[in-house]
């Protein structure tokens, strides 16, 4: 994966592009994000058009030369798209297979016959975790929704102590683990290690969503007891399928380009010998390109074939599930650029000098920016390349642990208090049939447990290791 380190921005990028002091570039910060917002929430503009705009308008307000701010925006949108797009559209082929296959409903169903009343919020947190892995959280909701229904129905069961779990789940892997677009991005933006990155968002992820799931859950259904709404239980994707792939082989797909990232990240902390043959194999394997690449193609032989799924229909599979990424790419793309912007401006050193003279810890610094982010424009992937791009100076002179915790630390504050501004709230709201005022007595605040536990536990972790 291309890494845009601090480093390689100090040694290739070209000297700020404007020599306006602290004032006028805070004034410029603000200004930029707040066109993004407006437009975001009052015009309805799409988020790549809105983050192109406000790139242009940060460096206007910077006094920057509009065709050296274009320069500076074109790089940043190509750099990013290069280290992250071809993993967002693998994840995103692979998703596809598992949800169209039938794998995904076979690991539920698996799941949930193991399961009885007392564990079955603990059920629904771990198909929503696992499942979660290679899947967009919107597509994570689209395919787990028939599911929560059918469970609180058919089991009378609170809609929320079933619900809430899921939403956890699939939430915190959007969040904090890669290969989803946002912590990638994050990753991208400060240079940080994706194994170590992931190793340790997997670490933070547990305890988050077991205090955001299953007991947040309790409360929930306690706050708002309603049942799971008929008109909204769709039809499953395998009801259509004759034969679907086993529970082990899905599993296993899934897991595959975790276990080599993973296992990559090993090889580095015991060896540490860039030369050493194992290494050098293992940096092959284990690159998210590679990683990815082998699970896609595993699948087709573990999901696709066994699902019955001729070679035309696998790769019309592949063609459909690349469609609905493009508005994604452009979004994280446009994230790139005005995260360049931020930089070749002079607002990424501005950022490293006021927490140096406010002692404020950088972890914490980054978590406050995209929560900040988060609330204005409802999108948290917006808050993640946005505030990626701020503090991504503040990587410069990090351990590759610590690197990792500030990808995980604007994940985190990307996440919080979901409200009416952001797609998911309604999603939500519409599938379980739910008013606004319990929408945020639940979803919104589920989403502020993640960020906040989230949160502290890297700001605990950045004083261990």
């Amino acid at each position: 994966m291309t890494r845009l380190s601090v480093e390689m921005l100090a040694a290739d990028a070209p000297e700020p592009i404007t020599s306006a002091g602290h004032a006028q570039l805070g004034i410029a910060v603000l200004a930029g994000i707040a066109v993004i917002v407006l437009l975001i929430t009052k015009f309805k503009l799409h988020a790549f058009l809105s983050l192109t705009i406000g790139s242009l308008a940060l460096g206007a307000f910077a006094g920057a030369p509009l065709d050296k701010v274009i320069t500076s925006f074109s790089a940043g949108l190509g750099s990013t798209v290069a280290g992250v797009g071809v993993l967002i559209a693998l994840g995103a082929i692979l998703g596809k297979m598992l949800a169209d296959s039938g794998g995904a409903d076979q690991i539920v169903d698996t799941i949930l016959a193991k399961a009885n009343g007392r564990t079955m919020p603990w059920a629904m947190v771990l198909i929503a975790s696992v499942i979660g892995l290679p899947l967009f959280f919107e597509v994570g909701v689209v395919l787990l929704i028939p599911v929560v229904l059918m469970v609180a129905k058919r089991g009378n069961y609170s809609l929320m102590r079933i619900g809430i779990p899921a939403l956890a789940g699939l939430s915190v892997m959007h969040g904090l683990v890669p290969p989803h677009p946002g912590p990638l991005v994050a990753i991208d933006a400060v240079g940080a290690n994706l194994g170590v990155t992931l190793a340790l968002g997997v670490l933070v992820a547990v305890p988050t969503v077991v205090i955001a799931g299953p007991v947040f859950s309790k409360y929930a259904a306690r706050w708002v007891d309603v049942p799971a709404p008929e008109r909204m239980i769709p039809q499953r994707p395998s009801e259509d399928l004759e034969r679907r792939p086993g529970f082990g082989a899905t599993l296993a797909t899934i897991l595959l380009p975790v276990v080599l990232m993973l296992a990559k990240a090993l090889v580095d902390i015991v060896i540490d010998d860039p030369e050493h043959h194992v290494q050098r194999v293992f940096d092959v394997i284990g690159s998210p390109l590679i990683a990815l690449l082998a699970a896609v193609l595993v699948g087709i032989f573990t999901l696709g074939m066994p699902a019955g799924f001729s070679k035309e229909r696998i790769s019309s599979l592949v063609e459909k599930g690349l469609a609905p990424i493009a508005g994604i790419l452009l979004i994280v793309g446009a994230g790139g650029g005005f995260k360049q912007t931020l930089i070749d401006t002079g607002v990424g050193q501005m950022v490293l000098d006021i927490s140096e003279d406010w002692s404020i810890p950088a972890l914490l610094l980054a978590w406050l920016i995209a929560v900040a982010i988060r609330l204005a424009t409802g999108s948290a992937t917006v808050a993640t390349v946005s505030a990626a791009g701020l503090v991504a100076p503040l990587a410069a002179d990090m351990s590759t642990t610590h690197a990792a915790l500030l990808v995980l630390a604007i994940g985190a504050g990307s996440l919080f208090f979901s409200h009416v501004n952001d797609a998911g709230f309604w999603l939500v709201k519409e599938y379980f049939g739910l008013n606004v005022g319990q929408t945020i007595k639940t979803w919104s605040i589920m989403e502020t447990i993640i960020s906040v536990v989230a949160g502290a536990l890297v700001l605990l972790l950045a004083l261990i290791i």
